[in-house]
Protein backbone atom coordinates (compact mmCIF):
# COMPACT_ATOMS: atom_id res chain seq x y z
CA UNK A 1 0.00 0.00 0.00
CA UNK A 2 3.02 2.29 -0.62
CA UNK A 3 3.54 5.01 1.82
CA UNK A 4 -0.45 5.59 4.11
CA UNK A 5 -2.54 4.66 1.59
CA UNK A 6 -3.34 1.60 4.05
CA UNK A 7 -3.89 3.77 7.09
CA UNK A 8 -5.32 3.32 10.36
CA UNK A 9 -9.07 4.01 9.34
CA UNK A 10 -8.70 1.27 6.23
CA UNK A 11 -6.87 -1.16 8.58
CA UNK A 12 -9.85 -0.80 11.51
CA UNK A 13 -12.75 -1.07 9.02
CA UNK A 14 -11.16 -4.23 7.25
CA UNK A 15 -10.76 -5.77 10.78
CA UNK A 16 -14.37 -4.91 11.77
CA UNK A 17 -15.25 -7.16 8.36
CA UNK A 18 -13.36 -10.30 10.26
CA UNK A 19 -10.32 -9.48 7.93
CA UNK A 20 -7.17 -8.90 8.57
CA UNK A 21 -6.57 -5.25 8.48
CA UNK A 22 -3.01 -4.29 7.39
CA UNK A 23 -1.16 -0.43 8.33
CA UNK A 24 1.74 0.52 6.06
CA UNK A 25 4.49 1.16 8.65
CA UNK A 26 6.69 2.82 5.51
CA UNK A 27 7.99 6.17 6.69
CA UNK A 28 5.35 6.38 9.10
CA UNK A 29 7.34 9.08 11.07
CA UNK A 30 6.96 11.44 8.26
CA UNK A 31 3.25 10.67 8.23
CA UNK A 32 2.67 11.62 11.51
CA UNK A 33 4.69 14.21 12.11
CA UNK A 34 2.88 16.26 8.79
CA UNK A 35 -0.35 15.55 10.06
CA UNK A 36 0.35 17.29 13.59
CA UNK A 37 2.05 20.13 11.01
CA UNK A 38 -1.48 20.46 9.78
CA UNK A 39 -3.23 20.43 12.97
CA UNK A 40 -3.98 17.58 13.65
CA UNK A 41 -7.57 17.00 12.15
CA UNK A 42 -9.78 15.21 14.01
CA UNK A 43 -7.84 14.81 16.80
CA UNK A 44 -6.59 11.01 16.01
CA UNK A 45 -3.42 11.58 16.48
CA UNK A 46 -3.54 13.55 20.20
CA UNK A 47 -6.33 10.81 21.29
CA UNK A 48 -3.13 8.29 20.62
CA UNK A 49 -0.74 10.12 22.41
CA UNK A 50 -2.72 9.92 25.24
CA UNK A 51 -2.47 6.17 25.59
CA UNK A 52 1.48 5.91 24.54
CA UNK A 53 3.06 4.54 28.18
CA UNK A 54 5.66 7.46 28.47
CA UNK A 55 4.03 10.73 28.29
CA UNK A 56 7.45 12.55 28.59
CA UNK A 57 8.30 11.10 25.42
CA UNK A 58 4.69 11.63 23.72
CA UNK A 59 4.84 15.45 24.77
CA UNK A 60 7.92 16.31 23.18
CA UNK A 61 7.22 14.89 19.98
CA UNK A 62 4.03 16.63 20.19
CA UNK A 63 5.94 19.76 21.00
CA UNK A 64 8.32 19.52 18.68
CA UNK A 65 5.81 18.98 15.42
CA UNK A 66 2.21 20.20 16.35
CA UNK A 67 0.87 23.58 14.70
CA UNK A 68 -2.45 24.64 16.33
CA UNK A 69 -4.61 24.95 13.40
CA UNK A 70 -2.39 23.41 10.91
CA UNK A 71 0.43 25.39 8.91
CA UNK A 72 -0.38 27.76 6.63
CA UNK A 73 -0.98 26.89 2.60
CA UNK A 74 1.75 26.86 0.60
CA UNK A 75 4.66 26.77 3.21
CA UNK A 76 7.08 24.11 3.71
CA UNK A 77 6.60 20.83 6.21
CA UNK A 78 9.58 20.38 8.75
CA UNK A 79 11.90 18.32 8.07
CA UNK A 80 12.86 14.64 9.91
CA UNK A 81 16.37 13.65 10.95
CA UNK A 82 17.24 11.59 7.79
CA UNK A 83 17.73 7.51 9.32
CA UNK A 84 21.73 6.26 9.59
CA UNK A 85 23.41 3.59 10.84
CA UNK A 86 23.57 5.22 14.43
CA UNK A 87 20.23 7.46 14.53
CA UNK A 88 19.61 9.87 17.52
CA UNK A 89 16.64 9.89 20.15
CA UNK A 90 14.66 12.41 18.75
CA UNK A 91 13.56 9.97 15.43
CA UNK A 92 14.34 7.54 17.70
CA UNK A 93 11.46 8.33 19.41
CA UNK A 94 9.37 9.90 16.62
CA UNK A 95 9.46 6.46 15.42
CA UNK A 96 8.12 4.37 18.57
CA UNK A 97 5.56 7.02 18.88
CA UNK A 98 4.10 7.06 15.18
CA UNK A 99 4.14 3.70 15.08
CA UNK A 100 2.61 2.88 18.23
CA UNK A 101 -0.40 5.73 17.15
CA UNK A 102 -1.08 4.40 13.88
CA UNK A 103 -1.45 0.65 15.27
CA UNK A 104 -3.45 1.51 18.31
CA UNK A 105 -5.86 3.71 16.07
CA UNK A 106 -6.48 1.01 13.90
CA UNK A 107 -7.43 -1.68 16.74
CA UNK A 108 -9.91 0.45 18.43
CA UNK A 109 -13.56 -0.02 18.35
CA UNK A 110 -13.26 -3.80 17.33
CA UNK A 111 -11.30 -7.09 18.51
CA UNK A 112 -10.26 -8.12 15.08
CA UNK A 113 -6.94 -8.84 14.00
CA UNK A 114 -4.10 -5.83 12.67
CA UNK A 115 -1.12 -5.88 11.11
CA UNK A 116 1.72 -3.93 9.98
CA UNK A 117 3.68 -4.23 6.63
CA UNK A 118 7.70 -3.21 6.42
CA UNK A 119 10.00 -3.06 3.62
CA UNK A 120 12.67 -4.94 4.57
CA UNK A 121 15.42 -2.58 1.86
CA UNK A 122 14.51 0.11 4.73
CA UNK A 123 16.81 -1.84 7.00
CA UNK A 124 17.81 1.63 8.65
CA UNK A 125 14.69 2.60 9.62
CA UNK A 126 12.96 -0.82 11.01
CA UNK A 127 13.69 -1.20 14.34
CA UNK A 128 12.03 1.50 15.83
CA UNK A 129 8.72 1.26 13.95
CA UNK A 130 9.10 -2.16 14.56
CA UNK A 131 9.00 -1.73 18.52
CA UNK A 132 6.44 0.86 18.43
CA UNK A 133 3.64 -1.25 16.57
CA UNK A 134 4.42 -3.89 18.92
CA UNK A 135 3.93 -1.19 21.96
CA UNK A 136 0.45 -0.87 20.61
CA UNK A 137 -0.18 -5.03 20.40
CA UNK A 138 0.21 -5.63 16.88
CA UNK A 139 -1.22 -8.71 15.87
CA UNK A 140 1.12 -9.46 12.86
CA UNK A 141 4.08 -8.00 11.15
CA UNK A 142 4.52 -8.24 7.22
CA UNK A 143 7.41 -7.68 5.53
CA UNK A 144 8.87 -8.23 1.86
CA UNK A 145 11.07 -6.39 -0.49
CA UNK A 146 14.21 -8.37 0.81
CA UNK A 147 14.89 -11.60 2.77
CA UNK A 148 13.65 -10.52 6.32
CA UNK A 149 16.03 -12.93 7.74
CA UNK A 150 16.57 -11.68 11.29
CA UNK A 151 13.39 -10.02 12.00
CA UNK A 152 11.66 -12.63 13.57
CA UNK A 153 14.47 -12.79 16.44
CA UNK A 154 14.00 -8.69 16.55
CA UNK A 155 10.84 -9.62 17.83
CA UNK A 156 12.00 -12.21 20.28
CA UNK A 157 13.92 -10.03 22.00
CA UNK A 158 11.79 -6.67 21.95
CA UNK A 159 9.01 -9.09 23.52
CA UNK A 160 10.92 -8.12 26.97
CA UNK A 161 12.24 -4.61 25.83
CA UNK A 162 16.00 -6.08 25.01
CA UNK A 163 17.98 -4.21 22.41
CA UNK A 164 18.32 -5.88 18.97
CA UNK A 165 20.59 -5.20 16.00
CA UNK A 166 20.02 -5.48 12.30
CA UNK A 167 22.89 -6.55 9.92
CA UNK A 168 23.01 -4.05 6.96
CA UNK A 169 23.12 -4.43 3.47
CA UNK A 170 26.12 -2.64 2.89
CA UNK A 171 27.87 -2.04 -0.98
CA UNK A 172 31.42 -2.58 -1.07
CA UNK A 173 31.62 -4.57 2.66
CA UNK A 174 33.69 -7.49 2.91
CA UNK A 175 32.13 -11.32 4.06
CA UNK A 176 34.22 -10.04 7.34
CA UNK A 177 32.38 -7.02 7.94
CA UNK A 178 29.33 -6.71 10.20
CA UNK A 179 27.69 -3.48 9.84
CA UNK A 180 24.93 -2.97 12.22
CA UNK A 181 22.14 -0.65 13.23
CA UNK A 182 20.75 -1.08 16.58
CA UNK A 183 17.79 -0.17 18.87
CA UNK A 184 17.38 -0.18 22.52
CA UNK A 185 13.98 -0.05 24.01
CA UNK A 186 14.70 0.27 27.79
CA UNK A 187 17.88 3.26 27.26
CA UNK A 188 14.97 4.75 25.27
CA UNK A 189 11.78 4.29 27.02
CA UNK A 190 12.88 3.45 30.57
CA UNK A 191 12.75 0.39 32.63
CA UNK A 192 8.80 -0.02 33.68
CA UNK A 193 7.86 -1.58 30.42
CA UNK A 194 5.42 -4.28 30.93
CA UNK A 195 5.85 -7.33 28.97
CA UNK A 196 4.60 -7.84 25.10
CA UNK A 197 2.97 -10.02 23.39
CA UNK A 198 5.16 -11.43 20.40
CA UNK A 199 3.46 -10.70 17.26
CA UNK A 200 3.30 -13.38 14.67
CA UNK A 201 5.76 -12.51 11.63
CA UNK A 202 4.85 -13.12 7.91
CA UNK A 203 7.30 -13.18 5.79
CA UNK A 204 6.53 -11.78 1.95
CA UNK A 205 8.11 -13.59 -0.67
CA UNK A 206 7.59 -14.65 -4.91
CA UNK A 207 9.43 -17.91 -4.56
CA UNK A 208 9.49 -21.37 -2.80
CA UNK A 209 13.26 -21.10 -2.66
CA UNK A 210 12.98 -18.48 -0.16
CA UNK A 211 10.59 -19.90 1.73
CA UNK A 212 11.92 -23.09 2.54
CA UNK A 213 15.53 -20.82 3.29
CA UNK A 214 13.59 -18.33 6.01
CA UNK A 215 11.71 -21.27 7.59
CA UNK A 216 14.71 -22.90 8.42
CA UNK A 217 17.38 -19.96 8.47
CA UNK A 218 15.71 -17.03 10.24
CA UNK A 219 16.61 -15.83 13.92
CA UNK A 220 13.56 -16.82 15.13
CA UNK A 221 10.00 -18.28 14.35
CA UNK A 222 8.94 -17.68 10.97
CA UNK A 223 4.43 -18.05 11.53
CA UNK A 224 3.66 -17.65 7.31
CA UNK A 225 4.20 -16.16 3.89
CA UNK A 226 2.34 -13.80 1.65
CA UNK A 227 3.39 -15.27 -2.16
CA UNK A 228 3.43 -11.99 -3.93
CA UNK A 229 2.91 -13.07 -8.01
CA UNK A 230 4.50 -10.34 -10.12
CA UNK A 231 1.25 -9.05 -10.93
CA UNK A 232 1.21 -7.26 -7.40
CA UNK A 233 1.36 -3.65 -6.88
CA UNK A 234 4.39 -1.74 -5.10
CA UNK A 235 7.68 -3.51 -5.46
CA UNK A 236 7.95 -7.11 -7.53
CA UNK A 237 10.75 -9.01 -6.93
CA UNK A 238 13.07 -9.55 -10.17
CA UNK A 239 12.63 -12.08 -12.79
CA UNK A 240 15.01 -15.22 -11.65
CA UNK A 241 17.74 -15.03 -13.71
CA UNK A 242 18.27 -11.56 -14.85
CA UNK A 243 15.90 -8.90 -15.78
CA UNK A 244 14.75 -9.02 -19.64
CA UNK A 245 12.78 -6.31 -20.94
CA UNK A 246 9.51 -7.23 -23.47
CA UNK A 247 7.98 -5.01 -26.67
CA UNK A 248 6.59 -2.97 -23.79
CA UNK A 249 9.43 -2.00 -21.83
CA UNK A 250 8.27 -4.04 -18.37
CA UNK A 251 10.71 -6.89 -17.22
CA UNK A 252 9.95 -10.28 -18.52
CA UNK A 253 8.35 -13.52 -15.85
CA UNK A 254 8.74 -16.77 -17.20
CA UNK A 255 7.84 -20.65 -16.05
CA UNK A 256 11.21 -20.13 -13.87
CA UNK A 257 9.15 -17.21 -11.80
CA UNK A 258 6.28 -19.36 -11.22
CA UNK A 259 6.00 -20.58 -7.84
CA UNK A 260 5.85 -24.29 -6.41
CA UNK A 261 2.97 -23.91 -3.79
CA UNK A 262 3.22 -27.70 -2.80
CA UNK A 263 7.03 -27.30 -1.86
CA UNK A 264 5.38 -23.76 0.66
CA UNK A 265 2.52 -25.91 1.90
CA UNK A 266 4.90 -28.94 2.82
CA UNK A 267 6.76 -26.43 5.32
CA UNK A 268 3.26 -27.03 7.76
CA UNK A 269 2.87 -23.16 7.70
CA UNK A 270 -0.26 -21.04 6.26
CA UNK A 271 -0.11 -18.54 3.43
CA UNK A 272 -1.64 -16.11 1.05
CA UNK A 273 -1.96 -15.05 -2.10
CA UNK A 274 -1.46 -11.70 -3.92
CA UNK A 275 -1.60 -10.29 -6.98
CA UNK A 276 -4.53 -10.21 -9.01
CA UNK A 277 -6.64 -12.04 -6.30
CA UNK A 278 -9.36 -9.81 -5.35
CA UNK A 279 -12.12 -12.40 -7.55
CA UNK A 280 -14.39 -14.83 -5.92
CA UNK A 281 -13.03 -17.54 -8.02
CA UNK A 282 -9.27 -17.00 -7.32
CA UNK A 283 -10.57 -17.07 -3.50
CA UNK A 284 -12.10 -20.04 -3.89
CA UNK A 285 -8.93 -21.45 -6.35
CA UNK A 286 -6.63 -20.41 -3.44
CA UNK A 287 -8.24 -22.25 -0.50
CA UNK A 288 -8.70 -25.43 -2.65
CA UNK A 289 -4.52 -25.20 -3.33
CA UNK A 290 -4.11 -25.00 0.92
CA UNK A 291 -3.89 -21.11 1.27
CA UNK A 292 -5.45 -19.77 4.26
CA UNK A 293 -6.70 -16.84 1.69
CA UNK A 294 -5.85 -14.01 -0.40
CA UNK A 295 -4.18 -10.66 0.09
CA UNK A 296 -6.45 -7.64 -1.39
CA UNK A 297 -4.62 -4.72 -1.89
CA UNK A 298 -5.16 -2.70 -5.46
CA UNK A 299 -9.03 -2.78 -4.87
CA UNK A 300 -8.99 -1.75 -1.35
CA UNK A 301 -6.26 1.25 -2.54
CA UNK A 302 -8.70 3.35 -4.21
CA UNK A 303 -11.69 2.95 -1.63
CA UNK A 304 -13.52 5.37 0.76
CA UNK A 305 -11.42 4.53 3.74
CA UNK A 306 -8.24 4.73 1.95
CA UNK A 307 -6.04 7.60 2.38
CA UNK A 308 -5.33 8.27 -0.98
CA UNK A 309 -6.89 11.60 -2.05
CA UNK A 310 -9.98 11.89 -2.65
CA UNK A 311 -9.05 13.83 -6.02
CA UNK A 312 -6.50 11.23 -6.60
CA UNK A 313 -9.02 8.62 -6.35
CA UNK A 314 -11.82 10.01 -8.12
CA UNK A 315 -9.39 10.34 -11.36
CA UNK A 316 -8.52 6.49 -11.22
CA UNK A 317 -12.13 6.04 -10.86
CA UNK A 318 -13.07 8.01 -14.21
CA UNK A 319 -10.05 6.39 -16.10
CA UNK A 320 -11.50 2.67 -14.95
CA UNK A 321 -14.79 3.90 -15.84
CA UNK A 322 -13.61 4.71 -19.27
CA UNK A 323 -11.67 1.67 -19.70
CA UNK A 324 -8.41 4.07 -19.77
CA UNK A 325 -6.97 2.51 -16.54
CA UNK A 326 -2.86 1.17 -16.89
CA UNK A 327 -0.49 0.04 -14.97
CA UNK A 328 3.49 -0.37 -16.32
CA UNK A 329 6.11 -2.19 -14.61
CA UNK A 330 8.90 0.03 -14.25
CA UNK A 331 12.14 -1.54 -14.09
CA UNK A 332 14.00 1.59 -13.02
CA UNK A 333 12.00 3.82 -10.98
CA UNK A 334 12.72 2.42 -8.09
CA UNK A 335 15.98 3.00 -6.23
CA UNK A 336 16.07 -0.07 -4.61
CA UNK A 337 16.28 -1.88 -8.21
CA UNK A 338 13.42 -3.62 -8.17
CA UNK A 339 10.92 -3.12 -10.57
CA UNK A 340 7.96 -1.03 -9.38
CA UNK A 341 4.07 -1.03 -10.67
CA UNK A 342 3.61 2.42 -11.74
CA UNK A 343 -0.15 3.70 -12.33
CA UNK A 344 -0.53 5.85 -15.26
CA UNK A 345 -2.20 9.16 -14.00
CA UNK A 346 -1.98 12.89 -15.45
CA UNK A 347 0.06 14.92 -13.35
CA UNK A 348 1.72 12.00 -11.57
CA UNK A 349 5.56 11.21 -11.99
CA UNK A 350 4.47 8.44 -14.47
CA UNK A 351 3.94 11.37 -17.03
CA UNK A 352 7.29 11.79 -18.71
CA UNK A 353 7.11 15.92 -18.45
CA UNK A 354 6.41 15.72 -14.60
CA UNK A 355 9.50 13.05 -14.47
CA UNK A 356 11.62 15.56 -16.35
CA UNK A 357 10.71 18.60 -14.60
CA UNK A 358 11.04 17.36 -10.83
CA UNK A 359 14.58 18.55 -9.74
CA UNK A 360 16.32 15.63 -8.30
CA UNK A 361 17.12 15.79 -4.78
CA UNK A 362 17.41 13.53 -1.87
CA UNK A 363 15.64 15.04 1.32
CA UNK A 364 13.95 12.08 3.20
CA UNK A 365 16.59 8.98 2.53
CA UNK A 366 14.52 6.01 3.15
CA UNK A 367 16.00 4.49 -0.10
CA UNK A 368 19.29 5.53 0.15
CA UNK A 369 21.78 2.16 0.17
CA UNK A 370 24.84 2.00 3.25
CA UNK A 371 27.77 1.61 1.19
CA UNK A 372 31.70 1.28 2.40
CA UNK A 373 34.18 4.26 2.54
CA UNK A 374 37.71 4.14 1.77
CA UNK A 375 38.55 4.65 5.64
CA UNK A 376 36.37 1.56 6.50
CA UNK A 377 33.03 4.11 7.71
CA UNK A 378 29.35 4.45 5.93
CA UNK A 379 28.41 6.57 3.56
CA UNK A 380 25.24 6.72 2.06
CA UNK A 381 23.77 7.23 -1.50
CA UNK A 382 20.32 7.06 -3.64
CA UNK A 383 20.60 6.85 -7.29
CA UNK A 384 17.39 9.41 -7.05
CA UNK A 385 19.39 11.77 -5.74
CA UNK A 386 21.22 14.52 -8.05
CA UNK A 387 23.37 13.35 -10.29
CA UNK A 388 26.73 14.67 -9.52
CA UNK A 389 26.45 13.95 -6.05
CA UNK A 390 25.80 9.77 -6.67
CA UNK A 391 28.68 9.79 -8.44
CA UNK A 392 30.59 11.62 -6.21
CA UNK A 393 30.36 8.31 -3.44
CA UNK A 394 31.20 5.81 -5.82
CA UNK A 395 27.91 4.96 -7.74
CA UNK A 396 27.64 4.50 -11.20
CA UNK A 397 26.28 7.02 -14.15
CA UNK A 398 24.02 4.39 -15.73
CA UNK A 399 22.61 3.57 -12.26
CA UNK A 400 20.70 6.90 -11.97
CA UNK A 401 18.99 6.57 -15.48
CA UNK A 402 14.86 6.75 -15.09
CA UNK A 403 15.25 7.08 -11.00
CA UNK A 404 12.23 8.25 -8.80
CA UNK A 405 12.21 10.06 -5.59
CA UNK A 406 9.51 7.37 -4.58
CA UNK A 407 9.90 8.68 -0.74
CA UNK A 408 8.66 12.26 -2.04
CA UNK A 409 6.46 10.91 -4.66
CA UNK A 410 4.10 8.16 -2.13
CA UNK A 411 4.14 10.86 0.89
CA UNK A 412 2.06 13.14 -1.77
CA UNK A 413 -0.17 10.48 -2.72
CA UNK A 414 -1.90 10.65 1.10
CA UNK A 415 -2.07 14.55 0.70
CA UNK A 416 1.38 15.81 2.02
CA UNK A 417 3.23 16.69 -0.59
CA UNK A 418 6.93 18.55 0.26
CA UNK A 419 6.60 22.31 -0.86
CA UNK A 420 10.40 23.29 -1.54
CA UNK A 421 12.49 25.91 -1.26
CA UNK A 422 11.66 27.12 -4.60
CA UNK A 423 8.24 26.55 -4.33
CA UNK A 424 8.26 23.25 -6.30
CA UNK A 425 5.27 21.08 -5.25
CA UNK A 426 6.07 17.46 -5.04
CA UNK A 427 3.93 15.34 -7.34
CA UNK A 428 2.30 12.22 -6.76
CA UNK A 429 3.69 8.54 -7.82
CA UNK A 430 0.45 5.88 -7.96
CA UNK A 431 1.43 2.38 -7.30
CA UNK A 432 -1.65 -0.50 -8.10
CA UNK A 433 -1.43 -4.12 -9.32
CA UNK A 434 -1.96 -5.15 -12.81
CA UNK A 435 -5.51 -5.87 -11.89
CA UNK A 436 -6.51 -1.83 -11.53
CA UNK A 437 -8.76 -2.11 -14.28
CA UNK A 438 -11.06 -4.63 -12.92
CA UNK A 439 -11.97 -2.58 -9.87
CA UNK A 440 -14.98 -0.83 -11.36
CA UNK A 441 -16.59 -4.14 -10.12
CA UNK A 442 -17.10 -3.11 -6.72
CA UNK A 443 -18.99 -0.33 -7.46
CA UNK A 444 -22.66 -0.32 -7.39
CA UNK A 445 -24.78 0.93 -10.10
CA UNK A 446 -24.94 4.81 -10.52
CA UNK A 447 -22.12 5.21 -7.62
CA UNK A 448 -18.92 6.39 -8.25
CA UNK A 449 -17.01 5.22 -5.17
CA UNK A 450 -16.78 1.99 -2.93
CA UNK A 451 -16.20 1.10 0.57
CA UNK A 452 -13.75 -1.46 1.97
CA UNK A 453 -16.76 -3.00 2.64
CA UNK A 454 -18.30 -3.53 -1.09
CA UNK A 455 -14.53 -4.99 -1.79
CA UNK A 456 -15.07 -7.95 1.17
CA UNK A 457 -18.48 -8.41 0.77
CA UNK A 458 -18.44 -9.52 -3.17
CA UNK A 459 -15.55 -11.47 -2.35
CA UNK A 460 -17.26 -13.34 0.30
CA UNK A 461 -20.54 -13.53 -1.11
CA UNK A 462 -20.65 -16.93 -2.09
CA UNK A 463 -19.30 -18.12 1.29
CA UNK A 464 -22.42 -16.39 3.55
Amino acid sequence: MGVGVSGWPLAAAVSRLGQMGVVSGVVLDVVFARRLQEGDPGGHMRRALDHFPVPGIARRVWDQYFIPGGKAAGDAYKKIPIFTVNPGAALLELGVVSNFAEVWLAKQGHNGVVGINYLEKLQLANLAPIYGAMLAGVDYVCMGAGIPREIPGVLDRFVDHDAATLRLDVDGASPDDDFRTRFDPRALLGQSLPKLKRPKFLAIIASAVLAISLAKKSTGQVDGFVIEAPTAGGHNAPPRGGVTLGDTGEPVYGPRDEVDFAKIKSLGLPFWLAGCCAYVEKLKRALESGAAGIQVGTALAFCRESSLTDEIKAQVIRQVIAGEASVFTDPTASPTGFPFKVAKVPGSLSETDVYEGRPRLCDLGYLRQPYKKADGSLGYRCPAEPVAAYIRKGGKLEETVGRQCLCNGLIANIGHPQVQKNGYVEPPIITAGDDLANIGKFIKPGETAYSAGDVINNLLRERT
